[in-house]
């Protein structure tokens, strides 16, 4: 198939998929290949309601934890800290007193960096998990629009309603818990607020000028407005209460600028090969076909379950949000349906475009 079949292609599949959706309100779709000679930058919902435009910045979700991954790894390369450091010499021990209790023991004392980068920490997740009693955090949120959540109160929160899974190391527990200590680890080790250590580190050198991290600003206002949010069909976009996102999925950007990072990414600009080496080596299983490093993603082939041809690293969010590298056709895959619980569909729409570049590589 030729370059420019495969780009109507393209288009024509993210449009009718969006269209044929009623729940998503915007979706935005960039693929790009420097051997394909591609370089789509899409944007499609219902715009009789909001702005839709390409350019828009949005919320990128879990893909942010990947962010969080990189600065690690940079302070790795500094020799600030190791990855196997305990997460107690890092942080206040009040906040940390029974943070991760399982089976009556108390066993944060033996959470590695580590264990927090890829989920094998057993620690509840803030997010997802629901209390035995009382609202769940999802509830707050849209409960409580009003409400501003720093990092160390949603640890609270956490460490009064849910419990731990499994000791350290002893399995896989999706937590945003976790990042949320990430995120205070990197603000202990560099005496800097995390959005300023993301602005130093990432964003001013990668001239990622429309992102930031919420709920601060860009270095560029975009003339483009955010793209909306939406939780069970409520637009939560304005809601002080998504503060709670922090390192875990606080981050707002647009598609060209998560070009520039994943780019510069595969590209060893910003953490050298063997750091990207280590963040890929030490895998949990996510789903099936699917493991999980150190704030990284990768499809990983499984007979008829997942094709060798998805082969991909990157990482995704619970709002259809995807920034993925696709080695066999050397492109980038990024997007977002800027709705809760579309994490799935965020895949399903990456790996079909997948197939129609390797039509085009064919």
């Amino acid at each position: 198939m030729k370059k420019e079949q495969t780009e109507v292609a393209i288009t024509e599949h993210f449009c009718k998929k969006v269209h044929n959706d009623s729940k998503i309100q915007h979706a935005s779709l960039l693929v790009h290949s420097d051997r394909l000679g591609i370089h789509l930058n899409l944007a499609e919902g219902r715009a009789e309601h909001h702005t839709i435009h390409p350019e828009q910045p949005f919320y990128i979700a879990s893909i942010s934890k990947l962010f969080t991954s990189v600065l690690i790894g940079m302070l790795v390369e500094k020799g600030q800290l190791a990855y196997e450091d305990p997460i107690s010499r890092y942080l206040d021990q009040d906040l940390l007193h029974q943070l991760h209790f399982y089976k009556g023991k108390d066993y944060t004392s033996e959470i590695q960096i580590r264990h927090l980068l890829n989920h094998t920490s057993g620690l509840h997740c803030f997010f997802e998990d629901q209390p035995k009693q009382g609202k769940s955090m999802i509830d707050r949120i849209i409960d409580e629009p009003e409400r501003t959540w720093t990092p160390q109160e949603a640890l609270l929160w956490a460490k009064a309603h849910l419990h731990g899974h499994f000791p350290p190391g002893k399995g896989f527990h999706y937590s945003d818990t976790g990042y949320h200590l990430l995120g205070l680890i990197i603000e202990k080790v560099t005496s800097l607020p995390y959005h300023d250590v993301l602005l130093i580190y990432i964003f001013a050198p990668l001239r990622m000028y429309d992102s930031y991290i919420a709920p601060g600003k860009p270095m560029h206002q975009s003339e483009y407005p955010l793209a909306r949010l939406f939780v069970r069909h409520i637009d939560v976009t304005d809601y002080n209460s998504i503060s709670f996102m922090y390192a875990g999925g606080g981050i707002v950007s647009t598609t060209e600028d998560l070009l520039r990072f994943m780019r510069a990414l595969v590209g060893h600009e910003l953490i050298c090969s063997q750091t990207i080496d280590t963040m890929m080596k030490d895998w949990a299983r996510f789903f099936p076909g699917i493991d999980y490093g150190y704030g990284v993603m990768r499809f990983r082939a499984i007979p008829i379950l997942m094709p060798a041809k998805y082969h991909a690293w990157g990482n995704a969010g619970s709002t259809g949000s995807f920034m993925f590298y696709h080695p066999a056709t050397d492109a980038y895959l990024i997007g977002s349906m800027n709705q809760f619980r579309y994490h799935q569909k965020g895949i399903r729409l990456m790996m079909q475009t997948i197939d129609k570049l390797l039509k085009c590589d064919a």
